[in-house]
């Protein structure tokens, strides 16, 4: 009778263990997966109670699901037990195919360690093949690691067959492949979980990356300040990627043409140095950018360095600030630092600061004359009382500047001497012209050894034909104190500044023209020889003696020049007191006729 049922209850556990197994697979999450192995158990294999222990990350097993006793499920759902108790139990139990059954004569052992367990209720059992209520059977589940490895992914345990009676070699063999298939839907489940929280993390990271994207991106279009991103890198490094509304309405050029400039074709010729010495890495630089309209403002320029993310190619950021009233006022001050409030002309400090750019303590010079030593000889004595001395020659090699072929400069490069601007360009041009570099406008450093590199400036011989120098005119006028007397400082200021006027104007764009003082005044201008300084003297005298019309009247000044030549060798106090005393000379030796004011 029983060889004849056997074939039922195989078929019947079958058909219970297909579903079981089918509703293991349809399980929506993990927990849901492991709660439907438990249930399986119960519902499909004929057990009373079923636990579903899981490993954890640190290798311990948890309590992940229980079925069949809500008092049993209270006491152990969620507690963990130690690797070390769980594979001491697999490896002591009796072997069971894949099963491991540790009957109740050998349970004592395992009362101390942390293994969470269950006792149910029953009487003691009668036969062999009884099941006993300290009995316990074990279902390792493992899951493949490739290469033929597989790794423990939980234990099922079960307790009290229904009938009372040990498994039978079927319900070992259902129990057997019940197990193995949990493990697969437990280990498609954590995929499934894994991937779901990757699909979660990426969507999360993709919308903090769009909302960092636009975050930059209104950042970087309604910036109140211009921001540009260029390439760093191949052929097209440098140029202008990207440029936001602010950039575009500062420079006056619209987003679409500003992609075909870089920097580089935007800035002043004058500042390119200054760019290209520029760091990409945290850099900063103030340099003037071209408008649309060909006018320049000034700007200052922050760069940070933007990698991207696959390690391609680098961009930078730019961001670029408008300075120009900033600069206008620091440029205002500098002027009016170096400039005579009154004419505009450079004032005394930046005479002395252009002429000592010229100079340098020549070797030797302690053994030559001074032009005002030259000078106290020639008259037989120091008008101002000096004490004669010996006159040394002096080792004045022509100062030999070609750019210039008299003093009208009509060959086009006598303005190149000194700046246009009348502030800080002399040197620049002086710079270009002799391609030096360095300390004052020949490149000597005070104390140093660059003499080979320094254009030595020396006075024009009288036996070298054609020679040329920097000559210093000192110029005084006469009758100016008679004015101020008689119509008050409101008129002689309209006076100087007329004077002023027209001593810059017939002067070359490279000469200097600066107000010493009161009613002195000093021209520098390179490149002359005795007879073009002393025609210069007479034009200016001649453009100042005209009537100057002040509040309705006409006061006329006269003027007395005073022509020294700078040389190396010699302080900035000696060339200026040479020149005032070649003044005071011509001013006395003049017929008090032709100084008297009109």
């Amino acid at each position: 009778m029983e060889a004849e049922s056997e074939p039922y209850v195989r078929l019947a556990t079958m058909r219970h263990l297909h579903q079981v197994v089918a509703e293991l697979n349809t399980a929506r999450s993990l927990a849901d997966t492991l709660q439907t192995v438990a249930d399986g158990v119960v519902t499909g294999l004929g057990y009373e109670l079923a636990c579903v222990n899981v490993v954890q990350a640190d290798g311990d097993l948890v309590v992940a699901a229980f079925a069949g006793s809500a008092a049993a499920e209270a006491l152990i759902a969620g507690r963990v037990g130690s690797r070390s108790s769980w594979e001491r139990r697999i490896n002591m139990g009796e072997r069971w195919g894949d099963l491991r059954f540790i009957p109740h004569t050998e349970g004592w052992i395992l009362l101390d360690d942390d293994v969470p367990q269950w006792y149910t209720e029953g009487p003691e059992p009668q036969f062999d093949d009884e099941w006993h209520p300290q009995d316990r059977l074990y279902a390792p589940m493992y899951a493949s690691t490739g290469g033929g490895c597989s790794e423990l992914l939980g234990v099922i345990s079960v307790d009290r067959p229904r009938g009372g009676r040990k498994p039978g070699t079927w319900g070992r063999e259902a129990l057997q492949m019940y197990a193995s298939q949990a493990a697969f839907a437990i280990s498609n489940a954590r995929l499934r979980a894994n991937m779901q929280r990757a699909l979660v993390r990426l969507e999360r990271e993709q919308q903090a990356l769009r909302a960092s994207e636009e975050s930059f991106r209104q950042a970087f279009e309604y910036a109140p300040s211009g921001m540009a991103v260029a390439e760093m890198g191949g052929d097209q490094r440098g140029r202008l990627l990207r440029t936001n509304d602010a950039l575009c309405r500062l420079l006056g050029r619209p987003a679409s043409a500003m992609r075909r400039y870089s920097f580089a074709d935007l800035v002043h010729p004058e500042d390119i140095g200054t760019l290209l010495r520029t760091s990409a890495e945290g850099g900063r630089a103030e340099l003037r950018l071209t408008r649309r309209d060909g006018s320049y403002v000034w700007v200052s320029l922050r760069n940070s360095v933007v990698a991207d993310t696959a390690d391609g190619p680098r961009f930078l950021l730019t961001h670029v600030e408008d300075i120009e009233e900033r600069k206008s006022r620091e440029l205002q001050l500098a002027h009016r630092a170096s400039h005579d409030s009154l004419t505009g002309l450079p004032n005394s400090a930046e005479l002395r600061a252009r002429l000592s750019a010229r100079l340098c303590a020549r070797p030797g010079a302690s053994r030559a004359a001074t032009a005002v030593e030259q000078l106290d000889a020639a008259f037989g004595g120091s008008p101002h009382g000096a004490a004669p001395y010996d006159v040394t020659a002096y080792d004045s090699t022509p100062y030999d500047v070609t750019a210039y072929d008299g003093y009208d400069g009509s060959d086009g490069s006598g303005s190149d001497a000194y700046g246009s601007d009348g502030y800080g360009s002399g040197q620049d041009a002086y710079e270009e012209r002799t391609g030096e570099r360095g300390g004052g406008f020949g490149g000597f450093t005070p104390g140093g050894s660059g003499y080979d590199h320094h254009v030595h400036v020396a006075a024009p011989g009288e036996d070298a034909e054609g020679a040329k120098g920097l000559a210093v005119l000192f110029c005084d006028l006469d009758g100016f104190k008679s004015i101020n007397d008689r119509f008050g400082h409101n008129t002689g200021d309209a006076v100087l500044i007329e004077v002023a006027r027209r001593l810059t104007t017939g002067v070359r764009d490279g000469d200097t023209v600066a107000r010493l003082g009161g009613d002195e005044f000093v021209v520098l201008a390179d490149g002359l020889g005795p007879g073009d300084a002393s025609d210069l003297a007479t034009r200016l005298r001649n453009a100042i003696l005209p009537p100057i019309r002040v509040d309705g009247r006409a006061v006329r000044v006269g003027a007395s020049f005073g022509i020294s030549w700078a040389s190396c060798g010699m302080s900035v106090e000696d060339v200026l007191k040479s020149a005032d005393q070649r003044m005071y000379v011509e001013k006395r030796s003049r017929s008090r006729v032709h100084r008297r004011a009109g």
